[in-house]
């Protein structure tokens, strides 16, 4: 379990500890803790089913996990170099991210391979006596084809960059850099949102065919499950923006010029309203996403160049 771990009144955040959940031998909830069920989903039930509650659980100072800090003498201790804070423990949340942002192109790959195999044969309405004309000749459909194969291939590239980083950092025991953990949450964030979208559009195309069982548009809920898995989608996007107009006001040069403009531009939004910073932002939520946007973007492009839409 991790909570936030409080000694004399003073938060030192999140840490690690450990928790028998049930009775060994009856296998019951132990006393203070409860499990419910989130009930049926309608898809990936075999995820993320259970809500568990503490209240009230008391544990020995045992059950911490001491590797990197302690409690001695009723006092914090820090037993390593390295700092205890949340990227020390979130390495298993870093890897999960990335895993879902290519479990997510996956997904979007195979479902438009299936259906361009339906399109391929689906003939469609032509003059008479004009040759045969199938579904995925029309130009709206085959521009569709190709900018998902573009775009989930470029995602792929840039996921693959980042997985060597993050392979690096895990090998050789070190804490990822912040650029990395924010690269990772590029590839989450870009890799799902696009999906949905792509998937969203094409079953827009394909009439009742998109409403079939067996042909994995039933599972497009999976999209959404990998939307708020292991980091929600905005929650991401809010924290690129806050870092990156964080750096913008402290005179940290930006790189992109896109980056630039979208944080010139939200603060010029935020200067302008007459409330407090808390709601200013909230107000200029439009521009709050379109920094996190402008900053995917410059990720993705530095990593594996422009997307090329010349050619579709």
């Amino acid at each position: 379990v991790i909570a936030n771990l409080i000694i004399a009144g003073k938060a030192y955040g999140p840490h690690g500890f450990i928790i028998d959940l049930r009775d060994g031998e009856s296998g019951s909830s132990l006393p203070g803790i409860s499990m419910t069920d989130m009930g049926k989903k309608t898809t990936g039930n075999d995820l993320d089913n259970a809500s568990i509650k503490f209240t009230n659980v008391w544990l020995e100072k045992s059950a911490l996990l001491s590797r990197f800090a302690d409690i001695q003498n009723d006092k914090y201790v820090q037993t390593t170099k390295e700092r205890m804070r949340l990227e020390v423990i979130g390495q298993r949340l870093l890897t999960g991210r990335l895993a879902i942002a290519q479990a997510g192109i996956i997904f979007a790959e195979k479902l438009f391979e299936e259906t361009k195999k339906f399109a391929d044969q689906r003939k469609v309405w032509a003059p008479k006596g004009a040759p045969d004309t199938f579904l995925s000749s029309l130009p709206h459909l085959k521009y569709l084809f190709a900018e998902a194969d573009e775009r989930l291939q470029r995602l792929t590239r840039f996921c693959d960059v980042v997985e060597k980083r993050l392979s690096k950092v895990l090998t050789d025991r070190s804490i990822p850099s912040a650029d990395l953990v924010e690269a990772i949450g590029v590839c989450k964030v870009s890799s799902i949102e696009d999906s949905i979208e792509l998937c969203h559009r094409l079953k827009q195309e394909v009439g009742s065919y998109g409403l079939m069982d067996g042909t994995g548009f039933e599972h497009v809920d999976f999209l959404q499950c990998c939307k708020f898995a292991e980091g929600d989608s905005r929650i991401l996007s809010q924290k690129m923006a806050r870092d990156t107009m964080k750096a913008f006001k402290s005179g940290n040069p930006l790189k992109d010029d896109n980056v630039k403009q979208a944080c010139v531009n939200l603060a010029a939004g935020l200067a302008s309203s007459k409330v407090n910073p808390l709601v200013a932002w909230n107000e200029q939520w439009k521009l709050v996403y379109k920094l996190a946007e402008a900053v995917r973007e410059s990720h993705i492009r530095e990593a594996v160049g422009p997307l090329n839409m010349s050619k579709l």
